[in-house]
């Protein structure tokens, strides 16, 4: 399958630098899984969508500040560092810039000292494994000195810092928020409840993947990254239970949709609580093993999550929606408008 198949014109002046205001504000298109019919409405509508009896499942994985700026200890050269995933004992993988001045036994510092990083192996694609010094709590160290790593196309400074984080924002390690659920809060969770709706959390910690594109020429050629998720028992049941009831099991983001599927896929059409690295790849041609819908941003052309949600309708519904969805001028990517695939009533 030709990746230009995923291709479409956007305008560059649809990719939102901001996020809006109220995190309900923003517009919901509301796309027939089926049919391919359109129709346009404002997030909050997302509620009149949900039947009682589906669950909502969403990623509670917290963003971390982890993009850093240090300067070489040897040279005072300024060093971007981003850390990406953690292998333990306080070593990270990472992505740095200029890669180029950073060697095998190159050392960094941050914040006057306060962390120091130093250069233990190169990596494939450009990345850099570091061993990290400091005193005191790590975590706490990367809150004061650590900035969000915006996706690359978002050129604006961020104001609120938690503005890139989801209200539901629980277990940390991402390098990238699961953007479709920037969009709840506390009370729109609240009447999703209160209408008979499961909303349930698993956590999937976001990778560089995610802004990484597709480099081959066919989709088949191309290998997704690897990203670490969790699922606790009673997500599990509950997800397991609406589903034998005949409920929509609902994804919220792509991220939600790929750790369910992974799990499902290897245990029959069951979710069971564990932990574990999935690179899973789905696009057109995938049957999908408990999804049944999903609410998602508007994504970049010719990328894997395009893709995905292509997989969970048709490539021709998921084109017809983005070339409505440019005409309309909906605000894209990270901080724009969502799109909820909805499946058909049972």
């Amino acid at each position: 399958m030709d990746v230009n198949d995923f291709d479409f014109e956007l305008p560059e002046s649809l990719i939102a630098q901001t996020p809006l205001k109220d995190r309900t504000a923003s517009r919901l298109m509301v796309l027939d899984k089926v049919t391919g019919e359109i129709e346009h409405h404002q997030f909050r509508q997302i509620v009149d969508e949900l039947q009682a009896g589906d669950v909502l499942v969403l990623n509670d994985t917290r963003v971390l500040p982890a993009r850093l700026i240090g300067i070489k200890e040897d040279t005072g050269a300024s060093i971007e560092v981003l850390l990406l995933k953690e292998y333990g004992q306080d070593e990270w993988e990472t992505l740095v810039k200029p890669a180029k001045r950073v060697k095998v036994g190159t050392v960094i510092s941050f914040g006057n000292g306060t962390l120091q990083a130093e250069c233990t192996e190169i990596l494939e694609q450009g990345g850099r494994v570091f061993q990290f010094r400091y005193e005191g709590i790590f975590y706490e160290i990367l809150d004061e000195l650590g900035q969000m790593p915006l996706p690359p196309y978002i050129t604006e400074t961020l104001d609120d810092q938690s503005r890139y984080q989801t209200v539901f924002a629980k277990e940390r390690g991402s390098a990238a928020a699961p953007t479709a659920g920037l969009h709840f809060t506390e009370e729109i969770l609240q009447e999703i409840r209160d209408k008979g709706v499961g909303v349930e959390f698993i956590t999937l910690h976001v990778g560089l993947g995610t802004f990484r594109p597709v480099s081959s020429d066919t989709i088949e050629e191309h290998t997704m990254h690897s990203e670490y998720y969790h699922v606790t028992e009673s997500a599990a049941n509950a997800i397991n239970e609406a589903k034998l009831s005949g409920g929509n099991v609902i994804a919220v983001g792509t991220t939600s949709a790929r750790t369910l599927e992974t799990i499902a896929s290897q245990n029959n059409g069951k979710i069971v609580p564990t932990s574990g690295w999935t690179s899973i790849f789905i696009y057109p041609g995938y049957e999908f093993s408990i999804l049944d819908g999903m609410l998602t941003n508007f994504h970049l052309p010719k990328s894997t999550l395009i893709m995905l949600i292509s997989a969970m309708t048709t490539r021709d519904h998921i084109l017809a929606a983005y070339k409505e969805a440019v005409k309309e001028k909906y605000r894209f990517f990270s901080f724009g408008d969502a799109m909820f695939i909805k499946p058909p009533k049972k």
